[in-house]
């Protein structure tokens, strides 16, 4: 089931635009990139959505009005908070959801590039059983790993003069973008010690080291994905409008 409905589609979508655009799997994934966010757009849409209604609740009178009354019970004021956040129709982890819906992407789309830079005998023979009959097999494999200075199917390092170590230029971009996006996305919060605004701070924080990670530790066909995906998204919600500049520029945060 997964390979039907995962696997499968993925490795036949990359050969295909890896065929149409003269066999360079870099600009492949790339472009697979933009496709898998512009399938995913009615996502960040709600996304947007349930983030502008957090965004009016917590500037509503009556959640002021809440504050106030139980300023100094914690327990009583999170309660509250949970019951107006269900009378109001809002989910608080509803900003993490497209992040989250993510991972089986990212874990298909792992296996999908292994998959479809086979080597070895065994290998090609395993990613024959995964190509749909139109596309033309043996005119692509193997494929053609190398982008930039990097290989796809490996960890990316980039290895300069008189450095003796290679340096995880992705995983950094990777790092810094996944930051960026999170800041961007998240919405000013009129109580940042609220429950939603700690989830939201603690995610950005541990997001961006755990994508880093995952591209330091992965090929370099995954980190390409994470950081063309990041910018993707950065593109989407500044042209829609809706990001947050706010909370990378602190000096607008006082205006």
């Amino acid at each position: 089931m997964w390979d039907t409905l995962i696997i499968n589609p993925m490795v036949n979508t990359l050969l295909w635009i890896y065929s149409a655009v003269g066999q360079n799997f870099g600009l492949a994934i790339i472009l697979f990139t933009i496709l898998v966010r512009l399938i995913t757009h009615p996502l960040t849409a709600q996304q947007m959505k349930s983030s502008k209604t957090m965004q009016d609740m917590q500037s509503s009178k009556r959640w002021q009005e809440i504050q106030k009354k139980y300023k100094d019970d914690k327990q009583k004021l999170q309660q509250e908070q949970m019951k107006l956040y269900q009378e109001m129709g809002i989910n608080p982890l509803a900003p993490c959801l497209p992040t989250l819906i993510q991972f089986p992407i990212i874990i298909g789309l792992y296996q999908a590039v292994i998959r479809a830079l086979a080597v070895t005998p065994v290998q090609l023979l395993d990613l024959t059983r995964h190509i749909y009959p139109f596309i033309n097999a043996s005119a692509l494999i193997p494929l053609n790993s190398r982008f930039l200075w990097m290989d796809l199917n490996q960890p990316e390092r980039l290895f300069l003069p008189l450095i003796p170590f290679g340096i995880p230029t992705l995983a950094i971009l990777v790092m810094v973008t996944t930051y960026l996006q999170s800041k961007l996305m998240t919405p000013p919060s009129a109580n940042p010690g609220d429950q939603a605004a700690q989830m939201s701070k603690a995610m950005n924080l541990y997001m961006p080291i755990f994508m880093g990670y995952l591209a330091y530790s992965f090929s370099a066909g995954l980190a390409l994905y994470f950081v063309a995906s990041n910018l993707v998204g950065i593109a989407q919600y500044a042209i829609l409008g809706k990001a947050n500049w706010r909370n990378l520029l602190p000096a607008m945060k006082k205006k």
